[in-house]
């Protein structure tokens, strides 16, 4: 089993645990937060396990299993699991929450100060407008086709012989940027066998790239009249490529938001699940009002 822990600390405090599974087509991430008595939140432990064509329950089960050993943590003591994305293949949680929801208050989490959110995905980007309670006020979605997806992206890599790591430090180095399609993911692609055939360098296509999905990223938020701070979730926020190149695109079309990243930023999503969970529990228990 592949896992990478990205942040794990011993609990410094008692409170209540919870977890996050957010299920994504290419991988499962997991968060596990202790909420203290004082109403603030620990992360004890976030995790990401690579599906790789095994079977989902599996790699559900093994890597929340391998959470709760990165986290000092027994499974008795967890009060709450909350799932999201594919939530139906995590058979021990407690409850689910829609993706939009856990990646806005996931996003709120890490970045309070952002105000919508693009979550890419490896089959989707969608934009959402917000408050600052992590409230969806308006959002839209990209269509069926690849083109703005993560898995588009990761297919291009694999094409150019380059680590889907890489892409982004590559895009930020481009000289000449060459346009690709920005219709479908397969003329996408017969583009980059072009400029390949042409001698057009790695940097220059994959900043071609980053730009057409910037294009369509943009769109979505200007539907929804996105404004300020805009945070990147999902699998392709660490991507610093796609950032600078929503960035320059954005001023170049004197749209008024700043982009923003995390460096956990493709855990909203289960960051997102564990504090809802942790909310609803304190809500059975009585400790909050409902309408909070």
């Amino acid at each position: 089993m592949t896992t990478t822990t990205i942040a794990s600390r011993t609990r410094s405090a008692e409170g209540q645990i919870t977890a996050g599974v957010d299920v994504g087509s290419s991988a499962v991430k997991i968060a596990v937060l202790l909420t203290t008595s004082g109403g603030e939140t620990e992360v004890l432990t976030l995790l990401t396990e690579r599906i790789r064509r095994r079977e989902l329950r599996k790699v559900v089960n093994e890597g929340y299993e391998a959470a709760l050993r990165a986290a000092g943590v027994a499974a008795q003591e967890v009060c709450y699991v909350a799932s999201t994305g594919e939530g139906e293949l995590v058979d021990f949680r407690r409850g689910h929450f829609y993706g939009m929801t856990t990646h806005a208050r996931g996003a709120i989490f890490l970045m309070p100060e952002v105000r919508a959110v693009l979550d890419v995905g490896a089959l989707h980007a969608r934009a959402m407008r917000i408050d600052e309670r992590s409230r969806v006020l308006s959002y839209r979605m990209t269509g069926q086709c690849a083109s703005g997806s993560g898995q588009f992206l990761e297919n291009i890599a694999r094409y150019l012989g380059i680590a889907l790591q890489d892409v982004g430090s590559l895009s930020c180095g481009a000289g000449n940027p060459q346009v690709v399609s920005s219709i479908c993911a397969v003329l996408a692609e017969t583009d980059v066998i072009n400029m390949v055939s042409r001698g057009i360098s790695t940097p220059d296509i994959l900043k071609g790239i980053h730009l057409s999905m910037a294009g369509r990223y943009l769109k979505l938020l200007r539907a929804i009249d996105v404004h300020g701070h805009v945070a990147i979730t999902g699998g392709l926020s660490a991507d610093t490529g796609l950032a600078q190149a929503l960035q320059e695109s954005a001023r170049k079309d004197g749209l008024d938001v700043e982009i923003r990243t995390h460096p956990n930023a493709i855990y909203a999503g289960a960051l997102g699940a564990a504090l809802w969970g942790a909310y609803r529990h304190r809500m059975l228990a009585g400790q909050v009002e409902v309408s909070q």
